[in-house]
């Protein structure tokens, strides 16, 4: 088992070995990643070789600051923001002003769930809403980033992360009932 220093030299010579042994150490984990991204693992998987290849093409400008594995995680995480916003025909975005002045900060509790449940809830909303909750809530992207990446307003990236936590909530059976 070649270590994380020799798996990083032997990528930068482009050794195929070293590319195989590289994938084969974190492509279960970074699946992981891609899988919250799409309803289907075909694009989940598309989306994990599109950031393999990026990693490898990029690995010289992994300058040791951070972890490596946190280095390849920002770059699948791009990848299957990439791979969505280039494979998706219909986006789903909502103007803000709809729920202006609603935006709340809320936090999920997730105390009795399982990890399987959560995801099968995660992959249950549309496609935006997914895409932003999984920016927001799980890889720690903020709102100007997420609106930067994606390009769409500060705002709209709050609505849809607000909705996002409505629709869970509601299939968690956590609503507010404060209309009665």
């Amino acid at each position: 088992m070649l270590s994380e220093k020799e798996l990083i030299q032997g990528c930068l010579k482009g050794d195929k070995i070293a590319q195989k042994a590289l994938y084969d150490k974190y492509s279960a984990k970074m699946f992981g990643i891609c899988i919250r991204y799409f309803k289907n693992i075909t694009d989940a998987e598309d989306a994990l070789q599109d950031g393999f290849i990026r990693v490898y093409t990029n690995i010289d400008k992994f300058n040791n600051n951070g972890s490596f594995d946190g280095w390849i995680r920002r770059i699948i995480v791009n990848a299957a923001i990439n791979y969505n916003k280039n494979n998706l025909k219909h986006r789903y975005q909502t103007d803000y002003t709809e729920v202006e002045g609603k935006i709340e900060d809320t936090k999920l509790n997730n105390d009795v769930w399982t990890l399987d449940h959560l995801l099968n809830l995660i992959q249950s909303l549309p496609e935006g809403y997914r895409q932003i909750f999984n920016m927001y809530e799980i890889d720690g992207y903020s709102h100007k980033e997420i609106a930067a990446i994606l390009g769409i307003s500060i705002n709209t990236s709050k609505s849809q992360l607000m909705k996002a936590k409505t629709i869970l909530k509601t299939k968690m059976g956590i609503v507010n009932n404060t209309t009665k």
